[in-house]
């Protein structure tokens, strides 16, 4: 049976920037083995697969080379087609159900709003190949429940790195978050993600990251609400808003293209 495969670009209201992410919309539960072979074949950093459930959607998100158990860009790309497409009210919530369980998404005027558990860093030693693998002096090193997380203090040594991903496949982690508060007054803070343990050797925009930077930048910089900026070659922007043991992600999405996979 044919299935209706949307791309959108997320983080963004720009085509061609942002993060790309496929939207897989099904009737029922597929086989992992197809959904893992269809995100290969899309080649993008999650395909995102969602069919009813209870009040809502489960859904799941696949990588060209592993599942994740939690994806901030793929969920937004997948509400915007809910709301877009018309299945679902303008002022209705969307529930998913998944791997991090329960995530909700709301439309706010042109933009959408996710729901997301907060993750907040912890303090510890860290493999010296996980420097190494930088080249830089870190003003902060810890780990979040999926990540590595470096701060660093220019935002301008942010933007040149040029990670070593040999060495970064080695580490048994799901990705790197190497953030820097901004230098441009329009933000506040500024990040990069690199995670070729899982297949993407820098995700361009990843809101799940961010629900590790939120708490962590809200508490330093003493205030909820942030303007956050991933500076990726494609680049992407998002409020975030620290809520104890949640974090709200505020985001834009377009519709790149339509697809019916065979």
């Amino acid at each position: 049976m044919p299935h209706t495969l949307y791309q959108v670009d997320a983080f963004t209201n720009k085509r061609f920037a942002g993060n790309p992410a496929a939207v897989c919309l099904l009737e029922k539960a597929a086989d992992e083995n197809w959904m893992q072979q269809v995100a290969m074949e899309n080649n993008l950093s999650e395909t995102a697969f969602l069919f009813p459930e209870k009040d809502g959607y489960n859904l799941r998100w696949f990588t060209p080379s592993v599942e994740v158990d939690l994806c901030g860009h793929a969920t937004l790309a997948t509400a915007h087609i809910l709301y877009e497409q018309n299945i679902l009210d303008q002022n209705q919530t969307a529930n998913f159900y998944t791997k991090s369980g329960k995530l909700t998404a709301n439309k706010q005027a042109n933009k959408i709003e996710l729901n997301f558990p907060s993750t907040m860093p912890t303090e510890q030693s860290v493999p010296d190949k996980l420097l190494e693998a930088f080249d830089v002096t870190a003003t902060f090193v810890g780990k979040s429940r999926f990540d590595y997380f470096i701060e660093i203090a220019s935002a301008e040594t942010l933007r040149k790195l040029k990670p070593n991903f040999s060495i970064l496949k080695e580490l048994q982690v799901r990705g790197v978050i190497v953030t820097a508060q901004s230098d441009i007054s329009k933000y506040d803070i500024i990040s990069r993600f690199f995670a070729p343990g899982a297949g993407i050797d820098e995700d361009p925009v990843t809101g799940s990251a961010h629900c590790t930077l939120s708490p962590y930048w809200s508490t330093k910089l003493g205030k909820p609400k942030l303007k956050a900026y991933q500076a990726s070659a494609r680049g992407g922007e998002l409020t975030i808003i620290h809520q104890d043991d949640r974090v709200l992600l505020l985001g834009e999405a377009i519709t790149v293209m339509k697809i019916e996979l065979l």
